[in-house]
């Protein structure tokens, strides 16, 4: 151990010392533990100290040394820059210490934990006792009544140590040395927070003579014959073990160590949709051993994953263990919460983004139902900053910690079902040290398949994976096309298109997006070859903090200090950082649905979605809604459907014949018929909703168009007030608070000089958008009245609206007539000048006082915000919010809120109603307290100013979302290019 660095020394057969213990599986066992869990004395040094007399500390040898104004209470499981002991910090790529491997800084914050635990009560007789560590970042050093046990680094992954020798009956010291750097910090170069500690519990567990040391249950199902067999090995010094199966009736007695079969009949399968579980009871005469395992049989068979002899098609999330309070310590009540939500809207896999995560999480995996690719605790994307030079990947010298960390992962986590798939880990380059990982999971494991996405060659594993890859490229892999993919040669690409095809990363979650998931989603069903992916990410990594004064928000990188970090993009997932959904899972939701519906004249078939149950869990409703509002509906007797086919019912009348109406639509929900785990009956899991004929209703005698009293205007023909309302704007808006999508370069952009030349892969020399919006002035238009006429009773008023320096802008013609008592506007536009960008949006801006109230009532689309290419989740309906509900309270402010489609609108006393003209179409709208030029200048939402007034944007139209923060930009035809455009709305009066 070298003090100074706390680096520990490279090529040791295991990178620990003292008594560590070979890795073993995660048991459910009757032995004795005892949780250390629980209140810790704690000191931190700003450096590794030197304080050690042949190889101890002083404190270590017992908490009587653990008193004095450096000492305080720790709890453990925790991380230090939690509990006011230094700051977090946040990096996506670059390392926060100098690329000097293995070196680290001299400052090296190590945190001293001790704690006395008695004995007494529990000191069992005979056998071992052993000490684990199920998690710290990143070295720790281990003592135990002052004697040294060893130490280990792998942050993620289990450690445990033999102290039998070491403890005694009554009173016991256990001290822990936490480095925050080490070796081991440069294959920890997650997208996430750096954060020290002791995270994970600490525990004893004694190990009684003849006991189950070690168990390796495959539950393998042959998927034609229903057939099922366990192969059991085992690791003990018992002369035999028995093996029992009790819902069965089975029972086998076997003899240990080598892998022995036990036939077990024909049994159901387990799989993420039914997630058939089995106790299996595995004992010695010392010991019992209790998992519950699912069979099915996963399996590579040319280009196709197949588990239980079905196609596999990921659904899935990527989920780094994050929290707003904790950072990475568990708590089961926040993991649940958000497996259950995760089943609601259809994710049904995980790859756990980038390390194993807590035991816990994988027997929930197992019991409510995921496919898992479960990744080992490795990446070291920062040596892409020098140009991968001297990356421990192809590093002979770092062979063994990479072996240790794929053992220690795989050998825990090996028993469980959901487990479908190993990833060798992340971002790590390429190189000798991932085949020799790659191979040695195949001779421990050759039932799961091995991912890794940065063998670009194909020459280590066993799917083709691909990062934020853009639609052309998807199809260039999946059909015909020639584009290249990677820089590999003929032999490669071949080698590579010949495997199932995984996407481990793609429609990146950042703020307000991501956008066309429903392209994806079409790929994913169009390819066979293609077997779904996962989202980036789950959940925002946001950390709860105060400012001075005592507001509370979620820091992201940068709020802490810290000198390197990447700042807001942690904050990059489908649920904000306490949890709440973002309109984008339900945007996935709708598409990941376990059924579709399809509905022709009156007629209606149900396809099933799923591989591998039916749908008799499913009772299937219809709702008729005649301009938004419910008028009828009621149950449909669907029968079940078999995974992957059609049935066809015919719709009640009721459903479908005209109603007198403006309009009409049918929507058709999928809900539980009986409580989950995971949701309680009529919990919806799917939606759609189709448009309906209807009898139009007898169109009214136009009147007059005398411009109403209650409407003033001033001289030069603006609207000032409505109804005593006073309106301070009325311009022409082209600006939005840009999305982090906007803001990012991404993977480049589809924007050229043209919509016509706007195809085929993105241009990465292409700016971001939003650099491109402010270098063209469009969050700072003028105006200047060009006209102001009246046209019989008709008020003209023509504007030109230009940034200040540029010769570009558009010219607005607002046309005000009278409609009986309410004031309808003919607005249209057309851009003047030359124009080489999209436009972020185009609408108007009306300013308005707050003491209209809180209350928003709308008939339109709902019931959260959406886009052109991210509106899968909403429906037509009659909705109310409060104007603080309308948007989204996004890490950092953006665009948000927008709502397309508007009918009608009403906020306090003020209604404008949205009309369908001669070139016009409905608009959006959102209403907000601040203007999208205050949010784009806020960097937290706290930031922005006190607010006494409402800005209503009514919009005729928006630019995509896209997902270019970290992938390809808005697709071609979701792009607003500059464009003659036109709204018509009414002013009505209210009472």
């Amino acid at each position: 151990m070298t003090a100074p660095g706390a680096v520990g020394p490279l090529g040791t057969t295991a990178p620990g010392s003292g008594s560590r213990l070979p890795p073993r599986a995660r048991l459910r066992s009757d032995a004795k533990t005892l949780s250390l869990d629980g209140t810790w004395r704690f000191r931190l040094h700003d450096r590794a100290p030197r304080d050690e007399v042949d190889g101890v500390p002083p404190f270590a040898a017992g908490t009587d040394r653990a008193t004095g104004p450096d000492w305080s209470d720790l709890p453990v499981p925790s991380h230090w820059v939690l509990h006011g002991h230094g700051a977090p910090a946040y990096t996506n790529i670059r390392y926060p210490f100098p690329v000097d491997p293995p070196h680290v800084p001299d400052r090296n914050p190590t945190g001293d934990h001790v704690r006395t635990v008695d004995l007494s009560d529990w000191w069992p007789a005979g056998g071992r006792t052993l000490l684990r560590l199920d998690g710290a970042e990143s070295l720790a050093r281990v003592w135990v009544n002052g004697r040294t046990v060893g130490w280990s680094t792998g942050s993620r992954l289990t450690t445990e140590y033999d102290v039998t020798g070491l403890l005694r009956p009554g009173a016991n010291t256990v001290a822990i040395r936490v480095h925050q750097w080490s070796q081991g910090s440069y294959l920890e170069d997650q997208d996430q927070w750096w954060l020290p500690g002791v995270f994970r519990s600490v525990t004893l567990e004694h190990r009684p003579d003849g006991g189950l040391d070690d168990v390796f249950v495959t539950a393998d199902r042959d998927p034609v014959t229903g057939r099922g067999t366990l192969v059991v090995e085992t690791v003990t010094t018992a002369t035999q073990v028995t093996v029992r199966l009790p819902e069965t009736g089975l029972e086998a007695r076997l003899a240990p160590g080598a892998p022995a079969r036990v036939d077990v009949g024909t049994v159901d399968a387990w799989s993420a949709e039914e997630p058939r579980l089995h106790d299996v009871v595995i004992a010695t005469d010392a010991e019992t051993v209790r998992l519950r395992v699912g069979f099915r049989r996963v399996e590579v068979v040319g280009d196709r994953l197949l588990v239980n002899g079905v196609p596999l098609v990921f659904h899935g999330v990527n989920r780094h263990e994050t929290h707003p309070d904790r950072g990475r310590v568990f708590d089961e009540d926040t993991l649940r919460t958000d497996l259950s939500l995760m089943k609601q809207h259809g994710v049904q896999a995980i790859r756990t983004a980038h390390q194993p995560p807590h035991p816990r999480f994988l027997e929930l995996a197992d019991e409510y139902g995921f496919w898992v690719v479960l990744e080992c605790d490795l990446e070291t994307h920062g040596f892409w900053e020098v140009d991968w030079s001297g990356n421990p990947s192809d590093d002979p010298a770092w062979r063994d910690a990479y072996l240790d960390r794929v053992r220690r992962t795989v050998e825990r986590d090996k028993n469980h079902p959901s487990v479908v798939v190993w990833s060798l880990g992340n971002e790590s380059g390429t190189g000798r040290n991932l085949a020799a990982m790659a191979d040695w999971i195949r001779r421990r494991d050759p039932s799961r398949p091995i991912h890794y996405e940065g063998d670009t060659e194909g020459a280590y594993t066993d799917l083709y994976s691909r990062m934020y890859p853009t639609i052309e490229e998807i199809d260039s892999v999946c059909g015909d096309l020639a584009m290249p993919v990677h820089e590999v040669g003929p032999a490669a690409g071949a080698r590579q298109r010949a495997k199932p095809f995984v996407l481990c990363e793609y429609g990146h979650a950042m703020g307000n997006g991501p956008g066309s998931l429903a392209d994806y989603q079409d790929r994913f069903e169009r390819w066979s070859r293609l077997h779904g992916g996962f989202v980036w990410e789950w959940r925002d990594h946001g950390l709860r903090t105060t400012t001075d004064d005592g507001v509370a928000y979620f820091g992201y990188g940068g709020d802490f200090g810290e000198p390197v970090h990447d700042g807001v993009f942690v904050m990059d997932g489908l649920v904000l950082s306490d949890g709440t959904p973002s309109p984008a899972l339900a945007d996935l939701g709708r598409l990941w649905a376990p059924v579709r519906f399809t509905r022709e004249g009156s007629s209606l078939t149900v396809h099933s979605q799923r591989a591998h149950a039916d749908t008799a869990d499913l009772a299937v409703v219809w709702e008729l809604r005649v301009d938004g509002r419910v008028v009828d509906g009621g149950a449909l007797d669907v029968p079940p459907v078999r995974p992957g086919r059609d049935v066809t019912v015919a719709l009640p009348s009721d459903a479908v014949a005209p109603r007198r109406g403006r309009e009409a639509h049918l929507t058709l929900r999928a809900s539980l018929r009986q409580d989950t785990v995971w949701a309680p009956r009529g919990q919806v899991v799917a939606e759609v909703q189709t448009v309906v004929e209807v009898v139009p209703p007898t169109p009214s005698a136009r009147p007059s168009g005398v411009l109403p009293s209650a409407a003033v205007f001033d001289e030069d023909g603006a609207l000032r007030s409505w109804h005593g309302i006073d309106v301070a704007v009325l311009v022409p808006e082209l600006w939005r608070a840009p999305t982090e999508n906007d803001r990012a370069s991404g993977q480049g952009s589809y924007e050229t000089t043209s919509p016509e030349l706007s195809s085929g892969r993105g241009d990465e020399s292409v700016p971001p958008s939003a650099d491109r919006w402010r270098e063209r002035g469009l969050d700072r238009l003028t105006h200047r009245v060009t006209a102001v006429a009246r046209e019989g009773g008709v008020l003209v008023q023509r504007l030109r609206s230009m940034p200040a320096g540029t010769g570009s802008g558009i010219d607005s013609e607002f046309r005000w007539s009278g409609d009986g008592d309410d004031l309808r506007l003919r607005w249209s536009a057309v851009p003047v000048g030359p124009w080489d960008c999209t436009w972020p949006r185009i609408g108007l801006h009306l300013d308005l006082p707050d003491d209209l109230g809180d209350a928003v009532e709308w008939w339109g689309t709902g019931p959260h915000e959406s886009y052109p290419d991210a509106a899968n989740g909403v429906v037509v309906g009659r909705f109310a919010s409060a104007v603080d509900a309308l948007g989204v309270r996004y890490a950092r402010p953006q665009e948000t809120g927008h709502r397309p489609d508007l009918r009608e609108l009403r906020i306090g006393r003020l209604a404008i109603d949205a009309l369908r003209g001669a070139g016009a179409d409905l608009p959006g709208f959102q209403l907000a307290r601040h203007t999208a030029q205050q949010w784009a200048r806020a960097e937290h939402p706290h930031e922005l100013p006190a607010s006494d007034r409402l800005h209503l944007y009514l919009d005729a139209a928006q630019h995509g979302l896209g997902s270019r923060a970290c992938g390809p930009d808005v697709l071609p035809r979701f792009a607003l290019w500059p464009r003659q455009v036109a709204l018509e709305v009414m002013f009505r009066a209210v009472s």
